[in-house]
């Protein structure tokens, strides 16, 4: 009533008042609801693990994890980068194949590994960097070994490890050697890696030094990943609503496939441009298990 008093004056306000009023008309104004956050907000908002058992919903791009486990950030062959984030949450299974590739490259004479991002603590999508990583499976391993001397705290948080990729030549640069083939060939050989994706002239200098080999078919050619491999899990056999990606294709993947990738080269301008999403996800394209881990 005071806003049309305000506006139009008391006669008319009274009239549209009584009107209102013989029509049964609700004249109150209209309440603004506020859009929901997204849903990669809501999710990082969340400092800790559901608890409970480990259980997977959904897909590597559209899902979350219940029961994820954090993986400690230091140990003796291994440190975890950027740990402010709050992103070395993942499945059990993952955990486990982390502990077990560091122990393997350093039994091979290369210290460990430095970890990059794997999923928040109840997974979910990440407000950038990423598309994947949601659901606990997925776990960035930089190439660049375990240095000799610890990185302090502050070091953790700013360094990055360099590119393996000379983009000028579409090959692989003086820094991949020998301690990269063997992280890289250990992590493919693990039991339950799905696939691993690596800047195309990695694959290419795999295929050089291994053609043939079977553990080559999981070793991917994706766009950026000049710097650190990315390795998916398979959907663990007790999480039954966790969606398997297509295995990859028979062979080496070192012929045809591989080749294409050098015909089209656009994806080299990619190498060190953060994932953006074109429009923020929403909680509602997430499977009705992730609504239910954020109320947890």
């Amino acid at each position: 009533m005071w806003t049309l008093v305000k506006t139009f004056g008391v006669p008319v306000a009274l009239a549209v008042l009584i009107t209102a009023c013989e029509r049964d008309i609700d004249v109150t104004p209209p309440v603004t609801v506020a859009a929901a956050p997204p849903a990669a907000e809501q999710f990082a908002a969340v400092q800790s693990s559901s608890g409970g058992e480990s259980r997977v919903y959904g897909t590597y791009t559209r899902g979350c994890i219940a029961g994820a486990q954090q993986l400690p950030l230091e140990a003796v062959h291994w440190q975890v980068l950027n740990p402010a984030r709050n992103r070395a949450w993942g499945h059990p299974g993952l955990i486990r194949f982390i502990r077990l590739l560091a122990a393997g490259v350093a039994s091979d004479g290369f210290r460990g590994v430095l970890v990059g991002d794997l999923a928040q603590p109840r997974g979910g999508p990440l407000p950038s960097d990423h598309n994947s990583h949601q659901v606990g499976l997925d776990a960035d391993i930089w190439l660049t070994p375990l240095p000799a001397r610890k990185l302090s705290a502050g070091q953790l948080e700013t360094f990055e490890p360099p590119s393996m990729v000379d983009v000028s030549t579409l090959r692989v640069n003086a820094l991949f050697g020998a301690a990269q083939v063997s992280l890289l060939k250990r992590a493919a050989q693990a039991p339950g890696v799905e696939r691993i994706f690596v800047s195309p002239p990695i694959k290419q200098a795999l295929c050089a030094r291994a053609a043939g080999q079977a553990w080559l078919q999981k070793i991917r050619p994706w766009r950026g990943h000049m710097a650190h491999m990315h390795v998916r899990m398979a959907c663990p056999v007790d999480s039954d609503d966790c969606k398997d990606q297509e295995p990859p294709p028979d062979g080496d993947g070192c012929g045809a496939e591989l080749a294409s990738w050098f015909k089209d080269t656009s994806w080299k301008r990619e190498g060190s441009t953060p994932y953006a999403p074109e429009k923020a996800m929403r909680l509602d394209v997430l499977p009705a298990q992730c609504r239910q881990l954020l109320r947890g």
